[in-house]
């Protein structure tokens, strides 16, 4: 890891986190959004983030490449709870492993985390259906609850076609209604 590298990652996920906070306020969720993504500054997830950095991939998928896995991917996803990859456990009739339906409130902030992840790594070029793109293109290989898939498909398309506006009004009207999805 190199010093440049570092400040670039640095400068990177800090501009993504304060990008999520805006959305988490627009969502209702701010308190979240002050939260968001902490462990990305601990040694476990900074130092291989900053090691892999590029500017143009996710430092995660360049580690996994290298190593065959992502120990700062492995860390990330299983100390916060909006990334659905957290939301898996134990099935006693199938005995396997098996997606969960997530809590609403953090349905609301992958949504926002997706939004800014996609404003922040497309910069200028960024469009509104890009978020609803990024999340076609990997839905076959997915492992997430469908329910959970399906919401969070709507308020993207939501968001392709009517706008953030809408998106978060609607994200806003289900978290005021604070009843499953």
């Amino acid at each position: 890891m190199d010093f440049k590298s570092a400040i670039s990652h640095f400068k990177t996920i800090t501009r993504h986190r304060h990008q999520v906070m805006i959305h988490c306020a627009k969502a209702g969720i701010l308190r979240q959004g002050l939260f968001h993504d902490l462990s990305k500054y601990s040694p476990t997830e900074f130092v291989q983030g900053a090691k892999y950095y590029v500017g143009t991939r996710s430092p995660n998928e360049l580690e996994r490449e290298d190593l065959g896995y992502s120990l700062a991917w492995m860390h990330h996803k299983g100390r916060n709870r909006h990334h659905f990859e957290y939301w898996t456990d134990y099935n006693p009739k199938t005995k396997q492993q098996e997606p969960v339906k997530m809590p609403l409130k953090y349905v609301a902030e992958m949504f926002c985390d997706r939004v800014a992840a996609s404003k922040i790594y497309q910069g200028e070029n960024y469009t509104q259906d890009m978020p609803l793109r990024y999340f076609m293109k990997g839905k076959a290989r997915r492992r997430i609850h469908p329910e959970t898939a399906a919401l969070l498909e709507k308020l993207l398309k939501i968001l392709a076609v009517k706008g953030e506006d809408a998106a978060f009004g609607y994200l806003r009207h289900l978290l005021r209604r604070n009843k499953e999805y």
